[in-house]
């Protein structure tokens, strides 16, 4: 049985060579699973707003990467102490390229209660195959090992959010 690597996170490639070389630099100096990436922010201020927006200043965030690796899916699901959101998704698929920072804010605000997966149905088309995927992206999200949820199509963080909330309580036993 051939082993499933999964990412509960996913960072999109940082394209510029001066990043590049500071995530080279840093990975190869960590000997840890964690990946630390610098996104300059600068705070502008509009009435009595504050917004964020990126610039030349010198502000820090680190993003925390988690891969695991299983045997199966099915290990993963029956195993996790958390609800699994699922996303099944294609490279290729631009609605799927436009959940990525979406999914990333889901995955944050909802750590506690669930554990982000995401698929790719190219390289596992027996899974896409097992959960019927025919259009992308599909979400699902599983409790215990079963399918509590299921829709097809993009959505706005603030919604997706609300949506994992309302069928976790809903399906609470």
């Amino acid at each position: 049985m051939a082993a499933i690597s999964l990412s509960s996170y996913t960072i999109p490639s940082l394209n510029s060579k001066e990043s590049s070389s500071k995530v080279s630099a840093f990975a190869s100096r960590s000997k840890t699973t964690t990946v630390k990436f610098q996104f300059p922010v600068r705070r502008i201020q509009t009435g009595d707003l504050k917004f964020s927006s990126l610039s030349s200043s010198r502000t820090r965030f680190a993003i925390e990467a988690k891969k695991q690796t299983f045997n199966s899916l099915d290990d993963l699901l029956v195993n996790s102490d958390k609800p699994v959101f699922v996303d099944f998704y294609a490279t290729w698929c631009g609605p799927c390229q436009m959940m990525v920072p979406i999914l990333n804010e889901v995955s944050v605000a909802l750590k506690d209660k669930i554990q982000v997966v995401k698929i790719d149905t190219e390289k596992y088309p027996s899974i896409a195959n097992q959960y019927k995927i025919e259009a992308l992206p599909t979400f699902i999200l599983f409790k215990d090992g079963q399918p509590l949820d299921r829709f097809e199509g993009a959505l706005a963080a603030n919604q997706l959010i609300q949506r994992i909330e309302n069928s976790l309580e809903v399906k609470k036993p």
